[in-house]
């Protein structure tokens, strides 16, 4: 994937090296894997919190340098999310970038204190997207997902993905909805609606990320294939498959290995929002 000729935004807040809690235990074991296969791509932030207090509790308030990261993973971030801001502010009529903070191990957020055994995720009440630049290592050597550029990329954009439906208010009416649900099974189909929906908004930037970047941000051949294969990877049932559960459909919170797939290649083949309704059978 080219990108080492992107614009950067220099917004990005470094905290690594602040501290921050290890997980427990040490390593990533079966239970902080099982947490990875619900929660990675969009944590609900009341589960953050939750989660948190079983990982170490609050941490104090934390301020990283913000600007442009010096080193290649920290600069990556930065370039994409770049990439990612100019495609959404032509998409989106008022848009406003997310906050992005890159950390290590744990970092107190505005939905709690987070950790990396959650995965990368956006916390809709400070507007932000934590990403432990660790976790690609975790992704690809426990759950098989691509080491690619783009396959990275993907993650990114998924979760600027979830600042996208808060802006347009979404992320609000799923919850509400979720309210009114007959019991969890249903409250679950809108939780893997606005996964979906992510993955296909994701997608859409991969498809217009050349055009805005005048081609310094763009895939290379088979590169969308990779984030095809990370997608692939991180489905309810293969994950659940993976920890040796059996696979139940009714407990899905993102969506099958399949549907993950099917509505990040929506978004891509599009490049149009306007494709991304995944809520018509939810």
């Amino acid at each position: 994937m080219r990108w080492q000729g992107g614009r950067t935004g220099g917004g990005v807040e470094d905290r690594r090296g602040l501290g921050g809690g290890a997980i427990a235990g040490g390593g990533l074991g079966v239970g902080v894997l099982a947490i990875i296969g619900y929660l990675v791509f969009g944590i609900d932030p009341s589960t953050t919190t939750q989660l948190a207090s079983q990982f170490g509790g609050v941490g104090a308030e934390q301020q990283g340098q913000v600007g442009t990261p010096k080193d290649q993973a920290g600069r990556f971030v930065d370039v994409i999310g770049a990439n990612i801001d100019d495609v959404w502010s032509q998409k989106l009529e008022g848009y406003q970038r997310p906050n992005v903070v890159i950390y290590e191990q744990g970092t107190p957020t505005g939905c709690g204190y987070g950790q990396s055994a959650m995965g990368p995720f956006y916390c809709p009440t400070d507007k932000t997207v934590y990403l432990d630049l660790g976790f690609w290592q975790e992704m690809e050597n426990k759950l098989g997902a691509s080491g690619a550029d783009f396959a990275r990329a993907y993650v990114i954009a998924h979760e600027f993905g979830h600042h996208v439906q808060t802006l347009t208010g979404t992320s609000d009416q799923v919850r509400r909805a979720q309210q009114r649900a007959s019991g969890q099974a249903e409250a679950n189909q809108y939780s893997v609606a606005l996964e979906l929906q992510a993955d296909c908004y994701a997608g859409v930037w991969a498809r217009n990320a050349s055009a805005v970047s005048n081609g310094q941000v763009a895939l290379d051949a088979g590169e969308f294939e990779e984030g095809m294969k990370t997608a692939q990877a991180i489905g309810d049932d293969t994950l659940q498959r993976r920890s040796g559960g059996r696979v139940s459909p009714e407990s899905f919170t993102h969506g099958s290995s399949a549907q993950r797939v099917e509505w990040l290649q929506r978004g891509y083949q599009s490049g149009d929002p306007a494709s991304c309704d995944t809520f018509s059978g939810a």
